[in-house]
């Protein structure tokens, strides 16, 4: 057979550059790595019920995607959902567009629709990835990545990745919903709740009249209850194939959600080679807290005879998860012991420091001064020095503004009230190992701190770096401090007083040190996580501080990080734990370059909006001797209130509110109330309207002034306390003076005043199933059924 060359040749080359033709577009290397990621709906089981999941490439977690430093990444994610969806890789240095947060860097990935990511890997180490779009991480939509190392700088045999993650058979959604609505139950299946016979039973009264009195319900460390802690997916994990003497690089993420760890290891104490992907001197360790968004490595010899557990033990003692490496019997890991609440209650009240600081300042469009956020509760009494906040442009001064003149104003979101007011000079060490002053009884110090994240074993002076970290002294500095802030009440996490929503971006320049002083001024914890960036966690090992991309804030206390600002664009910094995140505590850091024209179809706004969103609840009762309903909608400043009761006896009452905090517990409404204009009869009804202020006063008494549009004033007070696991007393008294100037003929109107009250008792069955009996003195007295949804 007579063969055509030039043809031949001519396939040959078609069919070559078809294969490379996506590469070429990738600009590939001989050492691209591809992927190809599809996320979609997964029905998992692993209570015994079977929950909606999202997965990738039908696992959860996602499967580990494995590199070489140096190389180049092309990834292909698809997208087989009904809504759209992202990947964030998590700790990856990467050109600004791949970054994967959607609105803000990437496109979001619509549904149907396949992004690809191409980035050069610039790092080794251990690293993960997840969604940025709603709560879809909770879900189950997060992974891990492994980028291996030019040069291996310590030797082992194998490795292994753990990632580890919480799961709620509840829709993510209505939980953030249920934290919204201060409902009790996550506490109450946690049995982390402090009720007040058990606080009283243990000598704690005193210490909780000072948490109600500065609006705190109690000391607690989690928000959420979880019904499994996993490892690689599964609540245990075994790895039998693991041969005795083997030394094992144990690659460990936590891909949690909100939830925190204590590492712990059976057998012989391992050996801590790398946090957040960065190699640190190695160091044995064998009880670690493990933040959420962290990663950790460790060194682990499989040993002769039987097979070691490391544990992950949820900080608020209300779960663990496991894997076993080797085989043959168990070598168990420590036990960690549950937090003493009430314990920590009592220590905590001894703080010299003014507990609640404020989630929300009074003006979000203006700025405001430290030295007001300090009337609203910021008395820190620490060592606060190294809050200096000079070098940031104050954008009301205009260019001419000195660096004097211009302190405390984009990183602090608030500039203070004369531009002549600064903070102390900082010192050598700024941040005096982040310790706010605690004066507590010789021996509980510590075991006090631990139960709340400030002991011994929470800091990062354990992590050094092999290599100096420090920055040339020519660089210039830019310092801010930014206060976390929370709300439990409302469930309001914000930066200096302001979410997200209410901020504007904060502008850095390259070239210079970014160096930041975060004051943890809540009861949780806050792993914070800087996109795109390494930064230096000062401590006290000094030029030598580590590099990390997350970073935990313990609670009432205060922790410096600096960063060189060498990339571009916008780059998220946030809270990691997704509740927190998404109630409003995060920032945009701008280098003042032009977005990506690929983003013109997808507003900033989309993102930016997603921390002020509003949620509806309700409850009705119905009962023996009357009924009630009440639904709420509200987001971050704004709330609706529709109420109706209903009593047997013929009488029936409704309020319709519109109301506007402007701080978080002060508020402004207006709105209609009706109701049958004699008792007994619903034949005629009488509507005002109605106009005042409502504020949360200590001890959670919930008082309402107003006036309506017949001048009656209107008085009410209202409150609910827990006092056993499951029991919770209520009241409210109401009182209305009326003159009744437009209802009688008579010019000169007689005095009468119209007084309501009602108490009760809740019997806690279920999130949103209650027994309740009540007296009111309009309906008389009763029980049934109350239903929250």
């Amino acid at each position: 057979m007579k063969i055509n060359h030039r043809k031949l040749l001519i396939e040959v080359i078609s069919a070559v550059c078809i294969v490379l033709s996506p590469l070429e577009e990738s600009y590939a290397q001989v050492d691209t790595t591809e992927y190809r990621l599809t996320i979609s709906e997964k029905t998992i089981n692993l209570t015994g019920k079977d929950r909606k999941a999202l997965a990738i490439n039908q696992q959860i977690p996602g499967p580990t995607l494995r590199f070489e430093e140096d190389g180049y990444a092309v990834i292909y994610v698809k997208n087989d959902l009904d809504v759209e969806t992202s990947v964030h890789w998590h700790g990856l240095i990467l050109p600004n567009y791949y970054d994967g947060v959607p609105y803000l860097t990437t496109p979001p990935i619509e549904p149907g629709e396949t992004q690809k990511y191409e980035f050069p890997l610039r790092q080794g180490g251990t690293y993960w990835y997840h969604s940025h779009t709603g709560l879809q991480e909770q879900l189950g939509v997060y992974g891990s990545i492994v980028i291996e190392p030019r040069q291996r700088k310590i030797e082992y045999d194998t490795d292994l990745v753990l990632v580890f993650s919480d799961w709620t058979d509840e829709n993510p959604m209505h939980v953030m919903k249920n934290l919204k609505r201060r409902n009790e139950w996550y506490s109450i299946k946690r049995n982390t709740v402090t009720p007040l016979a058990r606080v009283i039973s243990r000598g704690g009264l005193g210490a909780q009249l000072k948490f109600w009195r500065q609006r705190m319900p109690g000391a607690d460390i989690a928000d959420v209850y979880y019904n499994a802690f996993l490892t690689n997916g599964a609540k245990e994990q075994e790895y039998p194939d693991l041969k005795p003497g083997q030394k094992v690089r144990v690659r460990m993420i936590n891909a949690s959600a909100s939830t925190y760890y204590w590492l712990t290891f059976g057998g012989e104490t391992p050996t801590l080679i790398a946090s957040d992907g960065v190699d640190v001197v190695p160091v044995k360790r064998n009880k670690t807290l493990f933040a959420v968004a962290e990663t950790y490595d460790f060194l682990v010899t499989v040993p002769e005879n039987g097979k070691i557990e490391i544990r992950a033990t949820s900080m608020d003692g209300a779960g663990k998860t496991s894997a076993f490496l080797g085989a043959g019997s168990i070598i168990a890991a420590p036990d960690v012991p549950k937090p003493d609440y009430v314990g920590i209650m009592k220590a905590m009240a001894k703080m010299e420091m003014k507990m609640g600081a404020p989630a929300m300042i009074f003006n979000p469009s203006t700025n405001e001064g430290l030295e007001k956020m300090e009337r609203y509760g910021m008395q820190m009494k620490g060592d606060m020095s190294g809050m200096k906040m000079d070098g940031m442009e104050n954008k009301d001064m205009g260019d001419k503004s000195t660096p004097s003149e211009s302190s405390m104003h984009e990183g602090m979101d608030m500039p203070i009230q004369s531009p002549t007011d600064t903070l102390p000079t900082p010192t050598a060490n700024p941040m005096q190992h982040g310790k706010m002053q605690m004066n507590l009884p010789q021996g509980q110090k510590e075991s006090v701190l631990t139960g709340v994240g400030m002991g011994p074993d929470q800091g990062y002076d354990f992590l050094k770096s092999p290599e100096a970290t420090s920055f040339p002294g020519d660089q210039p500095v830019r310092e801010m401090v930014l206060n976390l802030n929370g709300n439990m009440w409302r469930y309001i996490w914000s930066m200096n007083g302001k979410v997200l929503d209410e901020a504007d971006k904060i502008e850095i320049k390259q070239g210079e040190i970014v160096r930041i002083t975060m004051n943890n001024l809540t009861m949780m914890n806050h792993p914070m996580h800087l996109h795109g960036h390494f930064f230096r966690v000062i401590n006290k090992n000094g030029d030598y501080s580590p590099l990390k991309h997350t970073v935990n804030v313990a609670p009432m206390q205060s922790i410096t990080i600096e960063f060189d600002a060498n990339e571009y664009g916008d780059w998220f910094f946030h809270c990691h734990i997704l509740y927190h995140m998404e109630g409003g505590m995060a920032r945009v850091f701008s280098y003042g370059t032009p977005r990506d024209p690929k983003l013109n179809r997808y507003p900033l706004s989309a993102l930016i909006k997603e921390t002020n969103k509003y949620y509806f609840w309700g409850v009705a009762y119905g009962a023996s001797h009357m009924s009630a309903v009440e639904v709420t909608t509200s987001n971050v400043r704004s709330q609706f209130n529709f109420g109706v009761e209903y009593g047997w006896n013929n009488n029936i009452e409704s309020d319709l509110s519109y109301e506007y905090y402007l701080s978080d517990y002060f508020r402004v409404y207006g709105g209609l109330n009706t109701e049958n204009a004699t008792s007994g009869d619903l034949s005629q009804f009488n509507t005002v309207a109605q106009v005042g202020v409502r504020y949360l006063l200590p001890y959670f008494i919930n008082a309402d002034l107003g006036i309506d549009n017949q001048l009656r004033p209107q008085l009410r007070l209202s409150s609910e306390y827990l006092i056993f696991r499951r029991v919770a007393i209520f009241g409210r008294y109401e009182f209305r003076p009326d003159f009744g100037v437009f209802q009688s003929p008579d010019p000169v109107a007689t005095y009468r005043s119209e007084q309501v009250w009602n108490v009760g008792v809740d019997y806690i069955i279920s999130k949103n199933f209650s027994l309740t009996a009540s007296h009111d003195n309009r309906f008389g007295t009763g029980g049934g059924l109350t239903v929250r949804f």
